[in-house]
């Protein structure tokens, strides 16, 4: 959040104002203000403020922030007015500490990590009711009026495409209470899709007060939704004020199921659905595979909207129906974003059916990828009418649509390493020239992966190797596990970390030491993904290792000897094999 000088800072600005204020310096420790009659004052809202805020005015931020606290409720207020002013509010199940926790008996908790309580909503403050608040108006009676004022409660939502293709509903809002409509996750879902919720529930995540985001669980694209919500809420988690839950939860018959398992030694995330949940989704992912094809014949044409490669079909998927089927998914209403999930997806079965990359079909799909990840960047930095892009071997005008969601740094990178690896000089510089803030807009990421884009930008663009080695030791430094808190672990140093580490001995000129860093990427590409034998099978890109590949496409163009025996680097790719054969 901050750094340590920082909050240090914070914390001196604070204890002065507060010494000024009353007379008196409290004690702060850690994210806190302890006072001596055991009342406490969270300061991690504060913070959020002042990380977005010039320092200079800080002292005004801190005074507006105590100035709120003391002109909040205090308790006090008739049984109707509580009845009247309190909502369903969830809460961190480590909301309240040892000392104060006696005074709030009546909260419960409802799913992993999160806690329920009930919370009073005035015109200038939010405060939790204490046991004697709810004692005057009656528990019982305060569930059932807090929950109908939940509903009423007005909130905002769009209909967006993640980033695998699935699409989600963000709900979102000034309140304090946009996260806690999950606890009416019915009455949310009609108002904002127009339908009930499938009967099998959807999946939720809670990242922070102001945020909430949803999938119903109604097709095999929940695979997807499980990879697009779990990042979402790891990206969006403690990115604002009201910090709530990294977790995915699954809603079903009224009850929240975490499926996510934390293991806080490591500091990772991982995500276990119950056997329950695994079967149904393997069923909706064999229900929406496309049947297989005839063999050779135009009439197999993927129908619109179906999810170009699925696994059960896509390796002997018809090219022609494929690549058909990719055109109509770009020009509906799904988006590039979706046919960018897809055509990714296509590429990776392709792999796992021809790991060599001898098969005209398997560069054929790398090659779609390459496109669509071009394309969704060309049509996202352009605002305004539309934009010529060529879609398999047709040019499309697709509309210009400014940035949106999907068009993050995830996704750049993926179009960056797949331009690479089909050597595509133009688009590579294209997407060196997407505005790094439209980046940062469309989903949040740890700096790292920022100073990585730069890193990336500055090396194709030719900028002054200083640069180049600045953006890079920028990328280093900021991706220490204690410093990206956003990204798990073992997916930094074992995934994320390799290619800035293959680009530090490609700059360098290093050969021998170029080899022993890809030995060792691809060596902890295999660790990572067999741990997790299960999300092997289905996650993009588990089967091949799409950015040491993209770092040795660019050594061996520079003439670096590159060993292509890996099964994770299909070496026809990487030798160039097939640059030439068809117009891209």
């Amino acid at each position: 959040m901050l750094t340590h000088p920082q909050a240090e800072h914070l914390r001196s600005l604070t204890a002065d104002h507060l010494l000024t204020r009353h007379g008196i310096r409290p004690r702060i420790e850690g994210a806190a203000v302890l006072w001596g009659d055991g009342r406490r004052s969270p300061l991690p809202n504060l913070a959020h403020q002042c990380r977005a805020t010039p320092e200079e005015h800080w002292p005004r931020l801190v005074e507006q922030h105590f100035t709120t606290l003391e002109n909040g409720s205090r308790g006090g207020e008739s049984a109707q007015e509580l009845l009247e002013g309190t909502v369903l509010r969830l809460l961190p199940d480590d909301a309240f500490p040892a000392e104060t926790a006696n005074s709030f008996r009546y909260t419960r908790p409802v799913a992993e990590g999160l806690l329920l309580a009930l919370a009073l909503d005035t015109p200038t403050s939010v405060r939790i009711l204490t046991d004697h608040d709810v004692a005057r108006a009656g528990l019982d009676e305060l569930w059932v009026a807090a929950r109908n004022n939940l509903i009423r409660e007005l909130v905002e939502h769009d209909e967006v495409t993640g980033p695998q293709g699935a699409r989600l509903w963000t709900v979102y809002g000034d309140s304090h209470f946009v996260a806690s409509k999950a606890l009416v996750l019915p009455e949310l879902a009609r108002a904002t899709t127009g339908k009930d919720l499938p009967e099998a529930g959807a999946l939720v995540v809670l990242p922070s007060r102001n945020l909430l985001a949803f999938h119903p669980i109604e097709d095999g694209t929940v695979v997807d939704a499980v990879n697009d919500l779990g990042a979402y809420a790891l990206g969006a988690y403690e990115d604002g004020p009201g910090a709530l839950s990294p977790r995915l939860y699954w809603w079903h018959e009224g009850r929240m199921t975490s499926l996510t398992a934390i293991d806080h030694e490591t500091r990772s995330f991982s995500v276990v659905p119950p056997p329950e949940l695994m079967q149904l989704m393997k069923k909706l992912h064999a229900e929406s595979a496309p049947a297989p094809a005839e063999p050779r014949t135009a009439s197999a044409a993927v129908p619109a909207g179906t999810p170009v490669g699925a696994e059960a079909d896509a390796a002997d998927l018809d090219p022609a129906a494929a690549a058909e089927g990719i055109v109509r998914l770009a020009q509906s209403d799904a988006g590039v974003a979706h046919t960018f999930a897809a055509t990714k997806r296509l590429s990776d079965v392709r792999f796992a059916a021809d790991p060599d990359g001898a098969r005209l079909e398997t560069w054929e799909a790398w090659v779609w990828a390459m496109q669509t990840g071009s394309a969704l960047f060309r049509t996202t930095v352009a605002t305004e009418g539309t934009v010529e892009c060529r879609i398999t071997d047709r040019t499309l005008r697709l509309p210009a649509t400014g940035p949106v969601p999907g068009a993050d740094a995830r996704a750049w990178l993926d179009a960056f390493y797949l331009a690479t690896v089909c050597r595509e000089q133009d688009r590579l510089t294209l997407l060196c020239n997407v505005p790094l803030d439209d980046l940062r807009r469309a989903a949040p990421a740890d700096a790292y992966v920022f100073h990585w884009i730069q890193t990336l930008r500055a090396f194709w663009l030719r900028q002054p190797m200083d640069d180049v080695v600045q953006h890079l030791i920028a990328t280093m430094e900021t991706s220490h596990p204690h410093v990206a808190t956003r990204t798990p672990g073992d997916f930094l140093n074992l995934i994320d970390h390799q290619p800035a580490a293959l680009m530090h001995r490609l700059i360098a000129g290093d050969r021998d030491a170029f080899a022993k860093a890809l030995a060792e990427a691809l060596e902890h590409h295999e660790r990572y993904w067999s741990d997790r034998s299960g999300a092997a099978t289905t996650a993009l890109y588990s089967r091949i290792a799409l950015g040491p590949l993209a770092l040795a496409c660019l050594a061996h163009d520079s003439d670096f000897p590159v060993d292509d025996t890996s099964p994770y680097l299909p070496k026809h790719l990487l030798k160039r094999d097939w640059l030439g054969e068809f117009p891209t």
